[in-house]
């Protein structure tokens, strides 16, 4: 692990540069957001309540602009690539949903997989020939419990299990990063694919159809331990905008990576397998009907 104390004042002036935030309205997307319109970005809150967008963007404050997505719907992602002109710097890909009952997206998905990750997945590959700087991807310290069972990706034969579904969609995030990062540089882009993770933080994530006894002691240790969006923030903009390598994974410098300043974090040896990376890459195509944006 590298330690820094870099914070969100370090960002360099972004005037002029496009960024595209998804799930910005609350949280850590929101937190992310308002740092990169501080910046001076146009900065883009792509998110799935339109109404809630516009109170964020309010606050967010600076040249902002709120567009729809909804990542559980590649109906809806591929209207909002389709209605993009114009290069985009940066596209943060932080939305996600987190232990949820089990359910599916709208195209029949596990919820978590095909939020998580085939919804940035496909919205990556059909951006990409906009974006002319980097792509960042959020996953958590819980993809090292994860596993991908090609077999049985949405649980269907072995049980639905909300924690091991997340891990999963987690795990799929960091492989994404890494093979995605290899095909940029096979193809000679100068884009690079990159990764953060927040840490703890004081969020709704996760909180969604629990009960409210136990989501109101959550809220208690958040207010007490955990990070705020803002600063939890950090990694994402550190990943954003600092000069790493491609593929750099980017958390938390505190004890258990739940807390602290920015640095280089390492993944656990299945984040790091470049044959599965490729075979989740792979499959990932077949389940969207999207390919490679640059291939």
């Amino acid at each position: 692990m590298s330690s820094t104390h870099w914070t969100a004042a370090e960002m360099p002036a972004l005037d002029g540069r496009t960024v595209i935030v998804t799930g910005a309205n609350s949280g850590v997307g929101f937190g992310t957001a308002a740092a990169f319109a501080r910046a001076g970005a146009h900065t883009v809150l792509a998110v799935r309540d339109l109404d809630r967008g516009t109170e964020a963007a309010r606050r967010v404050g600076g040249s902002n602009e709120v567009r729809r997505l909804d990542l559980a719907d590649l109906s809806s992602v591929r209207a909002f690539a389709d209605a993009w002109d114009g290069p985009i710097a940066i596209l943060v890909n932080n939305a996600g949903v987190a232990m949820v009952p089990e359910s599916r997206t709208a195209d029949g998905f596990e919820m978590q997989f095909g939020t998580n990750h085939l919804g940035h997945f496909a919205l990556t590959n059909l951006l990409l020939p906009h974006i002319t700087d980097r792509v960042v991807t959020l996953s958590s310290g819980l993809h090292r419990s994860g596993t991908i069972d090609f077999d049985d990706l949405d649980f269907g034969k072995r049980g639905y299990n909300p924690v091991k579904a997340y891990a999963r969609a987690k795990l799929a995030n960091l492989l994404f990063t890494l093979e995605l990062e290899r095909r940029l540089r096979r193809t000679g882009s100068e884009i690079r694919s990159m990764a953060a993770h927040p840490g703890y933080a004081a969020t709704e994530l996760g909180t969604r159809d629990r009960n409210k006894y136990l989501v109101g002691i959550v809220h208690l240790a958040g207010r007490i331990l955990a990070q705020t969006p803002e600063q939890a923030a950090r990694t994402t903009l550190f990943a954003a905008t600092q000069d790493l390598p491609g593929a750099s994974y980017v958390g938390p410098d505190g004890r258990g990576e739940l807390h602290g300043y920015p640095a280089l974090v390492g993944r656990s040896a299945g984040a790091s397998d470049v044959r599965t990376a490729e075979r989740l890459w792979d499959v990932s195509e077949e389940l969207t009907g999207v390919s490679f944006g640059l291939g």
